[in-house]
């Protein structure tokens, strides 16, 4: 058990610089990751049925996706993506076709927000840095967090390292908790189950996913 009431000594005006104004339910892009599951699925030739037998998830919660009534948390995209044989990266951002990628502040996309489980809470937003990049096994996104007053757990192969922007960040690994602020980070296994949300109103992490 951790906590840490020291603030760093940092430019926090730097930070919100870098992340700028992320508002994402306006966005068209939204909606385009329960398209792409939906066409990944049925370009497989399966059922919401035998989805559901392969990733564990109900098949509500399967068609709650498909059709945007339920955007996926991060973890449960990358449980999708490997019942489907497919990449993270296509789910998230569609297929790059570059072989490096140069994102200015100013061209940050815009991917998804997430909903908890019944789609009934927006848990975080996020944006790609680098979508373009071909056969990438890493996901670089600045992320918004909201506070999780559910705790919803994630469980999933990979590893993630996350980066604290702004705010105060509630993060649970296994049994273990920390609060993290800005200019604190963290490295984990995925497969350890964790949770991560704002303490308090929102908070802003830049976050690396590797798919493993």
């Amino acid at each position: 058990m951790e906590k840490k009431n020291l603030k760093p000594n940092i430019n926090v005006d730097f930070f919100e610089d870098l992340t700028g104004d992320i508002e994402f339910s306006t966005s068209k892009d939204v909606g385009d990751i329960g398209i792409r599951i939906k066409t990944l699925r049925e370009e497989k030739g399966l059922s919401l049925g035998e989805l559901s037998k392969l990733t564990g998830f109900d098949i509500g919660f399967l068609s709650g996706i498909e059709t945007n009534r339920v955007q996926p948390q991060l973890g449960t995209i990358i449980k999708l993506s490997k019942a489907l044989d497919s990449a993270l990266s296509r789910i998230i951002s569609g297929v790059g076709d570059k072989l490096y990628s140069i994102t200015r502040k100013n061209e940050q996309k815009v991917v998804s927000r997430s909903t908890s489980q019944k789609g009934e809470k927006q848990i975080y937003t996020y944006k790609s840095l680098a979508p373009e990049v071909k056969g990438r096994h890493m996901e670089a996104l600045i992320v918004k967090l909201e506070v999780d007053p559910e705790g919803e757990i994630s469980v999933h192969e990979g590893e993630e390292f996350i980066y604290i922007l702004d705010g105060v960040v509630s993060l649970k690994i296994g049994d273990d908790f920390f609060e993290l602020e800005p200019g604190d980070s963290a490295y984990y296994l995925s497969t350890t189950p964790h949770c991560i949300a704002a303490k308090t109103g929102k908070a802003t992490i830049l976050a690396v996913l590797y798919e493993g």
